[in-house]
Order: structure tokens, then C-alpha cells, then sequence
């Protein structure tokens, strides 16, 4: 009986299993492998949205882009004083620094982006940033960019006041310089000399800043 059992013949179903079974994983195989192949292709084409960071309610994108450069989020920060919120801020830079040394010194395209809190004038502002650009710079460099603070200045009150939930760029091109945007639309001259665009982020990044706290954010701190 045992004899007969062990060299009985395999019934049609056992029979398919096991002829089917490596066609089958190999299918498996193929269509992981093109799926896989589909989603690379997707976020290469940019099909997959951009992740985004949120700070007091307000969303920031983990990319943006100026002068033709794609720029990635570098930190940001909230600037309070007396217990009163004026801005959360963004820096975006073409590569991540945690270092303000090298933020500074590396050329090409930078945005730092500025959405406001609360209400501002443009002579608070203008003040804050020459007073900022003072402190951490020489006299004779502050002489050298005095005529482009000038104009700086000049454009923040053509602008006007500054309103809650206004987004303020501070864009620098190397082929055009320091561009001012208010809700996406340029205002003014573009400021030439990546000179004054290093001059106006060591305000926030200096080794002395407007903010300690605005620095370590805006460096990923």
C-alpha cells in the first residue's frame, strides 16, 4: 500500500503548481520592477508635491526658485519682541548650510522671505536693517554700500506699509542683484553688488543679529 502511495502520479493540480510557479514569481518580478520604474519617472517629472515646513500657522515650501535656480529650504525662524510676533522668516539657498560662514560666502542665488505677523511701517524696517548692517560692518564698508541703503530704503516706502499676512522677498540674481517683491510683484530697481545682499543677510546671520534665535532657525537650528 505504502509502495503504491509514494509512486502513485501526480494529480493535474500538483502538476500545474509546479510548472506555474516560476512564471509566476518572475511576473511578480517584472511588474514590481516597472512600478518601481513609474514612480522614479513621476518624481523626476515633479509629479510628487512639494513636502512644506509650517511655522505659526503659515506653510513654506521645501523649494523655490529665483533667477532660474532651484533653491531648497535652509531653516526658518519667528522674530518676537516684548512677547509681540513681527514675522516668521525663510532662507532658502541652492545648497543646506548650517554654517553662517559659508551661507555668506557662497555665491549665486538666495531668497530670504519674510511673512509678516503684524503690521509694519517702512521706516521701522528701513531702520532695523540699517541699524543691523551697522552693527556688523566697519565704517567704511557701511560707506560703501550707503548709496544702495539709500535706495533700499527709497523703495520700502514706495511699498507703503507692510500688512498681516504680507509676504516680503529679498531675492538676489547674480546677473541683476537685490530684488524687493511684495506678494509676488517686484518693486523698484533691482540693487546691484551681491555686496549689499551679504550686507542685508548679516543683519539676520552676523555675528551680531537682530535676533539670536532668528539666526540658529534660519540656519536649520
Amino acid at each position: 500500500m505504502l509502495s503504491r502511495i509514494r509512486s502513485a502520479p501526480r494529480g493535474p493540480d500538483t502538476h500545474f503548481r509546479s510548472r506555474s510557479r516560476p512564471g509566476l514569481y518572475t511576473g511578480l518580478r517584472s511588474r514590481a520592477a516597472a512600478l518601481l520604474v513609474m514612480l522614479c519617472a513621476a518624481t523626476a517629472a515633479g509629479a510628487v508635491p512639494a513636502r512644506a515646513v509650517e511655522m505659526e500657522g503659515i506653510r513654506f515650501d521645501d523649494a523655490a526658485r529665483v533667477a532660474g535656480k532651484e533653491l531648497q529650504l535652509n531653516g526658518t525662524a519667528l522674530r518676537a519682541r516684548f512677547l509681540t510676533k513681527g514675522y516668521v522668516a525663510a532662507l532658502y539657498l541652492q545648497e543646506k548650510a548650517r554654517n553662517a560662514t559659508v551661507v555668506l560666502g557662497t555665491p549665486g542665488a538666495k531668497r530670504l522671505q519674510l511673512r509678516m505677523l503684524r503690521e509694519a511701517e517702512p521706516p521701522a524696517f528701513a531702520r532695523a536693517i540699517r541699524q543691523g548692517i551697522r552693527d556688523n560692518h566697519s565704517e567704511a564698508q557701511v560707506q560703501g554700500l550707503a548709496a544702495r541703503l539709500v535706495q533700499f530704503e527709497r523703495t520700502l516706502g514706495e511699498v507703503g506699509n507692510a500688512h498681516k499676512g504680507d509676504v516680503i522677498n529679498l531675492d538676489f540674481a547674480p546677473q541683476t542683484g537685490t530684488v524687493i517683491a511684495i506678494n509676488g510683484t517686484p518693486r523698484g530697481r533691482p540693487i546691484p553688488g551681491e555686496d549689499f545682499y551679504q550686507a542685508v543677510l548679516r543683519v539676520f546671520l552676523g555675528d551680531r543679529p537682530v535676533d539670536p534665535d532668528v539666526k540658529r532657525g534660519l540656519l536649520g537650528g
